[in-house]
């Protein structure tokens, strides 16, 4: 059957609602967006002051000094080969309205004063839902920054501060603060201070990165509601920075050659850590006594967290908890050939299993009797005489001498003053390889 076709007279006088629909539609600014090229810094500069909302500036190859200010909402975008060149002040693109984006663009040589906020890309209050894709940043201050926004989507790009500054000296490769779902995704980040910088923001997703050559790769601070997964890190001060922060999901990301930690819980709550893998936490100029060894996980002042699933290995210590850390539940995780499997100080005695499964320890040869896979007896992977050689580490050349076996035994045998450290009652005697 041949479809109907209606004239717009027909429309009108018929189809009143669809007639208006289809005029405000006609009408919107968005029918009339117009592609605009330029080929220089001069012709982009008058560009953006003459552009209309919805309209797309697109950067042929070629060098383009200064400065330069989105407006209004527009979509900027570059040939292979056009680089934006702040020549070393201020930022080097400021987005002013929501909605705009920024793709395949080379930005480059922005100012160091962070003070000032100088950024690759610096979005100002209040501009949501942008989106920058595809573009590589060079530079010594922060590369994107925002503040007080929503919903910002920074996907598919490469970030590299200046290595030859002092770590604490350059920006962030991402840095968020008060901002609502952030989107942070397939970005490669190097030689910054921190790659993903999180501040008192809410619902961010934060996946698939790459991160190396920095001080933390993510970093929490007073954030709610966040997950990241699938992220990468390597060679790195600290791996996932997570700080008086709450709610964070943690979960199936990688960290390996930190100095200081894998992970840190410093004062945070209701956080799930599972499924990640840590290795090769390990300070080379640690000293015991100065409690700066390199740390699979580092629970510091942080109660109600869940540790699960996890894999850390071959660090100076696998798991650290002090300053109350004690009210977490640790469980199902796997440590493996750690100098120091825990290092725990309190004053408490703390279960690390639930509903009859414990952890993995390597080096703990129990008895399994019925084959379950499970110890028959509990593990004290830490006791009173472990914290004696924490707190005198001049001593530790006597941790495995006979009289140390024998004080072990008698501490076991018989209650010395009131039991502290820590106990897996369901130790696991083999490796879960669904990490």
């Amino acid at each position: 059957m041949k479809k109907a076709s209606y004239s717009p007279m027909f429309l009108l006088i018929n189809r009143p609602a669809k007639c208006v629909a289809m005029l405000a539609l006609l009408c919107s600014p968005l029918s009339f967006a117009a592609n605009h090229t330029v080929t220089d810094a001069q012709t982009l500069t008058a560009q953006l002051l003459q552009v209309a909302a919805g309209d797309t500036i697109t950067l042929k190859p070629g060098i383009y000094l200064g400065n330069f200010e989105l407006p209004t909402t527009i979509h900027l975008s570059g040939e292979k080969g056009a680089i934006i060149d702040a020549q070393g002040k201020g930022s080097a693109v400021t987005v002013n309205s929501a909605n705009s984006s920024i793709s395949n663009l080379q930005i480059q040589n922005w100012g160091a004063d962070l003070y000032e906020l100088n950024a690759g890309v610096l979005v100002k209050d209040n501009a949501d839902n942008v989106h920058i894709e595809g573009c590589k940043l060079s530079g010594d201050g922060f590369g994107i920054y925002s503040e007080n926004t929503q919903k910002i989507t920074v996907n598919n790009n490469i970030i590299i501060g200046n290595s030859e500054r002092y770590k604490l000296d350059r920006g962030d490769g991402v840095y968020l603060k008060g901002v609502d779902a952030p989107l942070i995704y397939n970005n490669h980040i190097s030689h910054v201070r921190d790659g993903v910088y999180l501040e008192t923001s809410t619902n961010s997703l934060v996946y698939d990165n790459r991160f190396h050559s920095q001080q933390y790769g993510i970093h929490y601070m007073y954030t709610k509601h966040d997950e990241a997964y699938g992220n990468e890190v390597d060679n790195v001060d600290g791996g996932y920075a997570i700080m008086s922060s709450h709610f964070v999901n943690l979960h199936q990301n990688q960290a390996s050659n930190a100095l200081d930690f894998g992970v840190l819980l410093n004062i945070s709550n209701d956080s799930i850590v599972s499924n990640n893998r840590i290795s090769l936490a390990h300070n080379p100029q640690g000293k015991p006594e100065l409690g700066n060894e390199g740390k699979g996980i580092f629970i510091y002042g942080a109660r109600d967290n869940e540790i699960t699933h996890n894999l850390f290995s071959t660090s100076d210590i696998g798991i650290y908890m002090a300053m109350g850390g004690e009210g977490n539940k640790v469980y199902g995780n796997q440590f493996v050939n750690n100098q120091i499997q825990v290092k725990y100080v309190g004053d408490s005695l703390l279960e690390w299993s639930h509903n009859g499964r414990g952890n993995y320890w390597s080096g703990y040869m129990g008895w399994d009797a019925n084959h379950d896979g499970i110890a028959d007896a509990p593990y004290r992977p830490n006791d009173s005489l472990d914290k004696l050689f924490w707190l005198y580490p001049e001593a530790e050349f006597l941790m495995n001498s006979p009289i140390v076996a024998v004080l072990r035994w008698v501490q076991s045998q018989f209650a010395v003053g009131p039991s502290t450290g820590i106990v897996d009652s369901f130790p696991l005697l083999q490796i879960e390889t669904a990490l």
